[in-house]
């Protein structure tokens, strides 16, 4: 190798480093700008002013609100005619105009700036007229008041005499067991008062055991037996009273706290079998249309309504008995027993077969044996 060529390479050698090393200067210089690097020779740049643009729009106008739907009239009337304006001019509009043309407003304005020969109609179209007021429902249809009852005429009557009834007493209980005793009513009545017992046994082996003991007093008048008290005393259990009548009228328990208004021709649980004796006295055809008294008992009351059977003849120990059968269904509510009476006619239409039956299926049977008359005077 010469000097010459030696020489030639090392200056291209420079060159070229020269070159090399600009190049990087230039490429950092560029990249550093790009990154926000200054270099520390280089005063930084002072930053751009930043332009805010804001755009203003104004707000979506608000849909007036809607007006209620117009009632559908009963039928179709007239429509009402236009009234006039008076004659002071109509107030500006309000802060709806300032609102713009979208809702309606500028014609709300156009309109009150119109002459006021205008009808009301042609300036405020939007408001409905007064709809006419309803008609008043129909009153509903009145409901028929029945025909009150014609009030039955009061029973004609005949008490028969005083006189002591015997009767033999059987009973057959729902189990089949039978049992057998006496009972009696004595009857006794006089210068318009009684006085009515009734008393019930059973006979048990060698002896006879009391199941029931009534007492009843009071007067007698133009409708027949008018109570005044009764007690009842049954085995094993305490005496019960029903007053009849008093300072208030009306009838009430010791064993309960109700009371009944006293109504003519009430009777008690022993009274109502001579009062029935007295009907048949006064006027047999009374039975024919049935028969109803109010009878009190120990607890409570009841009307007791008994209906004709028919004219039956019986066996007894004073032998047969020509008799007209009465009978006191069951009443729903009120007692589910069935009672049926025997009234002799040619014995003063005392009761000489009374029965009971349960509903439970007991019976019980009480026939005439023995009738004393303690007083021929009636």
């Amino acid at each position: 190798m010469t000097i010459a060529s030696f020489l030639s390479q090392r200056r291209r050698a420079l060159v070229i480093g020269a070159a090399t090393v600009l190049l990087h200067v230039l490429a950092i210089d560029f990249v550093g700008a790009r990154i926000g690097l200054v270099p520390l020779d280089r005063p930084a740049p002072a930053p751009d002013p930043v332009t805010i643009v804001a755009l203003l729009r104004a707000p979506a106008p608000v849909p007036p609100p809607k007006p209620p739907p117009k009632p559908a009239p009963a039928r179709p009337r007239p429509a009402p005619k236009a009234l006039p304006l008076p004659a002071a001019p109509l107030p500006e509009a309000s802060a709806e105009a300032d609102a713009g043309p979208a809702d309606g407003a500028g014609e709300t304005a156009d309109a009150a700036a119109a002459p006021n020969q205008a009808s009301a109609a042609e300036v405020a179209p939007a408001v409905a007229p007064a709809s006419e007021p309803p008609e008043p429902p129909e009153p509903p249809p009145v409901a028929e008041v029945p025909p009150p009852e014609p009030v039955k005429p009061a029973l004609k009557v005949s008490l028969p005499p005083s006189a002591e009834l015997n009767f033999d007493v059987a009973r057959t209980d729902r189990d089949g067991g039978t049992w057998s005793g006496l009972s009696t009513i004595s009857w006794k009545q006089a210068a318009g008062a009684y006085k009515l017992s009734m008393e019930a046994s059973v006979s048990v082996l060698l002896a006879r055991l009391n199941l029931v003991l009534l007492n009843s007093e009071g007067t007698v008048g133009a409708g027949g037996i008018v109570p005044r008290i009764t007690t009842e005393k049954r085995r094993g259990k305490s005496q019960t009273a029903t007053h009849f009548g008093g300072p208030d009228g009306k009838i009430t328990f010791s064993a309960s706290e109700r009371s009944y208004p006293m109504v003519p021709g009430a009777q008690d649980k022993a009274t109502f079998l001579m009062q029935l004796a007295a009907i048949g006295r006064a006027d047999s055809a009374q039975f024919a249309s049935g028969v109803e008294l109010f009878v009190g008992e120990e607890k409570d009351a009841n009307p007791f309504g008994f209906v004709l059977v028919g004219q039956d003849n019986i066996n007894t120990p004073m032998g047969p008995l020509a008799t007209w059968h009465l009978a006191r269904p069951p009443r729903p509510g009120a007692y589910n027993s069935r009672l049926d009476i025997w009234l002799a006619p040619a014995h003063n239409w005392y009761p000489v077969q009374i029965r009971n039956t349960e509903s439970n299926g007991s019976v019980t049977t009480q026939t005439i044996r023995k009738i004393l008359i303690t007083d021929l005077g009636n």
